[in-house]
Formats: C-alpha cells, sequence, structure tokens
C-alpha cells in the first residue's frame, strides 16, 4: 500500500468512497478504500474481505437498480464515520439507510449497513435481514 493512501484522514477516506461510489467505480472504490480483512456487519450477516464488500454492492444495485441516491447525514470524528442515506425517486426506495465505518491506516476496516427497500408507496419490499416480501414479486 502506498504512504499516500495510508495517510489520508478518514474524512477523505470517505469522501473518496462516496464519490467512487457515486461515479459506480466499484472496483476502484474496493482497491483504494476497502482493507483486504475488512469485515461488513448488517441484518442478512457477516461479510468479508473484498469479495464479501462486492456481494454487498451487487445486491444493493440488485434491490434498487435505480433512483437518486442522496446522502442525508455524514459524520467522521477520529476513526470512526457515520452516513445517514436515502434513495427516492424510483420503484424501489430506501428511506432508512444507515452506515458505520472504522477508518484506519488509509482504509475500511470494519462497516455496519442497515437499510430497508419500500416500494413508492412506502410498502416493504427487503427487509434489513435480506429477506423479500410478496411484493418483491
Amino acid at each position: 500500500m502506498t504512504e499516500e493512501l495510508t495517510c489520508r484522514k478518514p474524512r477523505e477516506v470517505l469522501d473518496d468512497h462516496l464519490r467512487l461510489a457515486h461515479e459506480l467505480k466499484l472496483e476502484e472504490d474496493i482497491e483504494r478504500n476497502v482493507a483486504d480483512d475488512c469485515v461488513v456487519l448488517l441484518g442478512r450477516g457477516v461479510f468479508r474481505g473484498h469479495a464479501g464488500v462486492r456481494q454487498l454492492a451487487y445486491m444493493l444495485v440488485d434491490e434498487v437498480p435505480s433512483g437518486e441516491w442522496n446522502y442525508v447525514n455524514t459524520m467522521v470524528e477520529g476513526r470512526m464515520a457515520f452516513l445517514e442515506w436515502t434513495v427516492d425517486a424510483g420503484p424501489q426506495q430506501v428511506r432508512d439507510g444507515a452506515d458505520s465505518f472504522l477508518i484506519e491506516g488509509g482504509k475500511i476496516q470494519a462497516q455496519t449497513i442497515h437499510y430497508t427497500v419500500v416500494d413508492e408507496q412506502g410498502r416493504l419490499i427487503v427487509r434489513a435481514d435480506g429477506t423479500r416480501t410478496e411484493l418483491a414479486g
């Protein structure tokens, strides 16, 4: 890992992660911003390493293939970061997205994610544990 990447502050890592995610540059984001042994916890289980992060990203794109992503609140304090987010204006929406990050050595070391997917009327489609409702078809 280059010294430039390891010297980045947590705010820089989070901002770069969000920018690359917005640009749909998943592989670049993983390589630059995610530790090889990163652990991600969410209602559907524990995901590890780059492969786990990649799997989660594809799940999210499958569950919410379009819409307007909004970062409602971003906070960074020391090595911890918190993000509240929504996906609006699409047939599948997220109104309760929340992630936390542990960022050390210029990389995301650990992350938690919570979100549910609803339709335009606010009816639940995908629960936080990943199970789909009858509306999901």
